[in-house]
């Protein structure tokens, strides 16, 4: 492509339609298609959905799958950044407890950034990485009013397992909570340059802001109930169904859409076929919870709705969606309270949008990076009035 090839021809039809379809940069971490979802650098989410999350996070940052020598390298790196000042206690300990999770992980981030910014762009994105597992599990903690006995953070586990020992979960199977996570991040990493975290957080970034402060704008962007918090709203969804029946989730469906409410968990913007995230999530819950109750409500949902939703024509794609299974699983595995689902997108999505950041601050335009984002407005029903 040449460049001064037009991508398109932007018409006043367009305004005022946030941005949708407008070509505005390039990304190098990911692409979405119709048929097999998002990629990874080139890679089919399916075909490395069962990663564990530290190598695909490499992926990411250096573009190629890491070798078991360069992937023990990079865990040691991460373990290297990982502690939390003790400070961040503190803030944690004065926030409102009434307050959403995504506010305390907006929060965080910020008190993660004044204790200690670099210069370095990279070196703060990896940083950041590298201790959200750790703020995440406090944040659970102090928000729960468990402050008390938190262990000593083990620099010497994994990210999934860090969150984990924070948490310290009761009454619940470590392995099986340790799979649904990983594999909860592995999907949700990245999902191209233009969605609205995304795209906030480079924009924020543009301006020569702090990764940190990028990336709490990214979460408050991601915190919406159009965008991150859907995954809370699609498990709060099967609940009210509340049947596996397939006669009376029909009903259910067709009521809600009576009722002008949306049936959440399907379609997609780009996908013409079921999410292979979706998919992969499906064959994880038939291996480790076939017979949850709620996951039987979601195995019927996909069977039901995306036939009803195919009665309308303008439903371009009926099919499941990532978000149809995610909250599900993580209940089965302990994670019972869905206010904190969208916590757990944050997590994985601060990799995909830090990994896009460091490109956009240091990789495009041969590495003078992107310029401050500064998208034109037209002026509409004003003329120049005179006092």
């Amino acid at each position: 492509m040449s460049d001064d090839e037009p991508l398109m021809t932007v018409t006043k039809a367009h305004l005022n339609t946030g941005l949708r379809g407008i070509p505005v940069g390039t990304c190098l971490t990911s692409f979405v298609t119709p048929t097999e979802g998002v990629h990874y650098c080139g890679y089919p989410i399916a075909d490395i959905a069962h990663l564990p999350v530290e190598d695909v996070i490499h992926l990411l940052f250096e573009k190629e799958l890491p070798t078991p020598e360069q992937g023990e390298t990079f865990r040691a790196d991460l373990a290297a950044r990982g502690a939390v000042d003790g400070s961040v206690h503190a803030v944690l300990a004065s926030l409102p407890r009434t307050g959403h999770p995504m506010d305390w992980l907006s929060i965080g981030i910020h008190a993660l950034g004044m204790v200690d910014t670099t210069e370095d762009v990279r070196e703060n994105a990896l940083n950041l990485v590298a201790r959200l597992p750790r703020l995440l599990g406090l944040i659970y903690r102090y928000r729960e009013g468990r402050s008390d006995g938190i262990p000593a953070d083990d620099l010497s586990l994994g990210l999934v397992d860090r969150f984990i020992h924070t948490l310290e979960p009761e009454g619940t199977d470590v392995t099986k909570m340790r799979e649904v996570l990983n594999a909860y991040l592995v999907l949700h990493l990245d999902h191209g340059g233009g969605n609205l975290s995304t795209f906030t957080g480079k924009a924020t970034a543009s301006g020569k802001a702090t990764l940190y402060a990028s990336m709490a704008s990214a979460m408050n962007s991601l915190s919406g109930p159009l965008h991150g918090r859907a995954n809370q709203s699609c498990l709060e969804f099967v609940l009210r169904v509340g049947t596996s029946d397939a006669e009376q989730v029909e009903q259910f469906i067709r009521a809600e859409l009576e009722a002008k409410r949306p049936v959440y968990g399907f379609g997609h913007a780009v996908l013409r076929a079921e999410d292979p995230r979706a998919t992969y999530q499906f064959a994880l819950g038939e291996r480790l919870c076939p017979d949850d109750h709620n996951f039987a409500i979601v195995r019927t949902l996909r069977e039901v709705a995306p036939r009803v939703l195919a009665e309308n024509p303008k439903i371009s794609n009926p099919n499941a969606n990532v978000d149809i299974a995610s909250g599900t699983l993580l209940h089965h595995v302990g994670l019972t309270d869905p206010e904190y689902y969208t916590t757990f997108f944050g997590w994985a999505r601060v990799a995909g949008i830090g990994a896009q950041i460091v490109d956009e601050r240091t990789v495009m335009r041969s590495g003078k990076g992107v310029p401050i984002y500064r998208p034109k407005y037209i002026a509409e029903g004003q003329t120049t009035r005179r006092l």
